[in-house]
């Protein structure tokens, strides 16, 4: 097992995978997580989301990737000690944990509780500087993700999980759940709105449950019909098959808002010709590489194209409530921590339902290793 705790131990030990380089594979890794300070919550994970983002990052796709790096910020678990400044949770709540653990909490887009937008750079779970390691060391090192059996964040970026939600299909929720979430709200889906949902992964699954139970009339796009048993489960009313040329003919001028959360790079223009005037189509997908489109499929109709990033920490717990509220969860598969690099390999070939969750304790070695 790679380590990086040759030295005393100073901070909690700490056991997950990680990779050292874009072509590597995920492989055990013993580290330290810091010492909690006053105003840090302890988390023992219980579960950790698998997340096209962790992917893109791993293989240093959408480049900057520093190594070793710890994906994972879809973190469910149990609050296992808190710093003595700590007011917000207790020792056994459930909780979770998301794509932030801190921001600078004194720009404008942070007093406006939307801290993904900070205008300093938001902290990320994983791959961004570790501002509280470097305080407390002196040393540089980047965020390590939930990838791992423990975690200690900052108690303003912890979220308080509903007792009603199971941790496991919880844990999708922490990125899947909130970055859809985000845009159907922002964009006002409910009664009376046709809404596309361009995809049924990970995002697309849980944008259809969200959707729907919003109040929308829900439509799911997909490249074949293969899962509409499932996506109308879930609350799509009607369900396309986008490989279908008759498609974008039959749903042309439809929609009021179309989620598009496919993470690979499809026509632009065709999708935005299903939008109603004034509609918007929004992405939440981040595909590798740029996509074209044309001016004019915005212009006649005074369409928008738009993008959304998460959600700031209020209303990601809002999105958890809801969430309880409705009886909504992830459809998962739940794997071990050996099964991670598979799961890498079936994500890309969209060969999960929906959503591969991490068993946490399996990070953690077995005696006789």
């Amino acid at each position: 097992m790679s380590s990086d705790a040759a030295a005393a131990p100073t901070g909690i030990p700490a056991y997950g995978y990680a990779t050292f380089g874009a072509t590597e594979k995920l492989q055990p890794y013993q580290f330290e997580r810091r010492q909690p300070g006053p105003n840090d919550v302890v988390i023992d994970i219980k579960f950790a989301g698998i997340c096209h983002s962790d992917i893109h990052t791993a293989r240093n796709e959408w480049h900057g990737t520093t190594y070793p790096c710890i994906p994972g910020h879809e973190i469910a678990g149990v609050v296992t000690a808190v710093g003595s400044n700590v007011t917000k949770f207790s020792v056994g709540q459930k909780v979770g944990v998301g794509c932030m653990v801190n921001s600078c909490r004194s720009c404008s887009e942070c007093k406006e509780d939307l801290e993904q937008y900070c205008k300093q750079g938001c902290e990320w779970t994983y791959n961004s500087l570790d501002s509280a390691h470097l305080k407390n060391t002196g040393e540089p090192r980047m965020t390590y993700g939930g990838y791992s059996n423990v975690i200690v964040v900052d108690q303003d970026f912890v979220l308080r999980i509903p007792d009603s939600l199971p941790l496991a299909e919880a844990a999708p929720l922490l990125c899947a759940g909130i970055t859809v979430y985000s845009p159907l709200a922002h964009w006002k889906c409910g009664p009376g709105k046709r809404v596309a949902i361009v995809g049924c992964g990970g995002l697309g699954h849980m944008a259809i449950k969200i959707a729907s139970k919003m109040g929308a009339h829900v439509v799911a796009l997909s490249k074949t019909l293969a899962k509409i048993d499932d996506m109308k489960r879930f609350g799509a009313a009607e369900a396309f098959a986008t490989s279908d040329p008759k498609t974008f003919e039959t749903l042309k001028g439809s929609f009021d808002l179309i989620i598009n959360t496919v993470s690979a790079n499809i026509g632009f223009d065709q999708y935005i010709n299903l939008l109603k005037r004034d509609g918007t189509m929004v992405l939440v997908g981040a595909p590798e590489h740029p996509t074209p489109i044309a001016s004019f499929s915005l212009i006649f109709g005074r369409r928008s194209l738009a993008g959304s990033l998460i959600g700031g920490i209020k209303e990601t717990q809002e999105m958890l409530d809801f969430c309880a509220e409705h009886g909504i969860t992830a459809q998962i598969e739940l794997i071990t921590a050996d099964q991670i690099n598979d799961a890498y390999e079936r994500v890309l070939k969209s060969d999960v339902k929906y959503r591969f969750v991490i068993d946490a304790s399996t990070f953690v070695p077995k005696k006789s290793e």
